[in-house]
């Protein structure tokens, strides 16, 4: 049996915003963590909304914002909510 292909993790963020690097930050060592535990760790996907007017205006008061397949997290920096983003989303986990 063939597994669906892994969704990518996509982080809208500009260059200069501090809660965008604590994102990244985060984001790096909830990967990290993943692989480690051989679990599966989609790709990360940055977005810059200063390249995209429409990215611009949908998220310029709410990033970093981070998307994995239908599920969106504005102002996202806790580690405990991307944790709980990748889990649910990737294995299965109920909240």
């Amino acid at each position: 049996m063939v597994s669906p292909p892994l969704l990518d993790l996509i982080l809208y963020a500009r260059p200069g915003c501090g809660l965008c690097d604590e994102a990244r930050v985060t984001i790096g060592a909830l990967m990290a963590a993943r692989r480690e535990a051989g679990l599966p760790t989609p790709t990360l996907v940055e977005r810059d909304i200063d390249t995209d007017p429409a990215w611009h205006a949908a998220f310029f008061s709410s990033i970093p914002v981070v998307e994995l397949g239908e599920r969106r997290i504005e102002l996202a920096t806790s580690p405990a909510r991307l944790r709980r983003l990748l889990s649910e989303t990737l294995d299965g986990v109920p909240a």
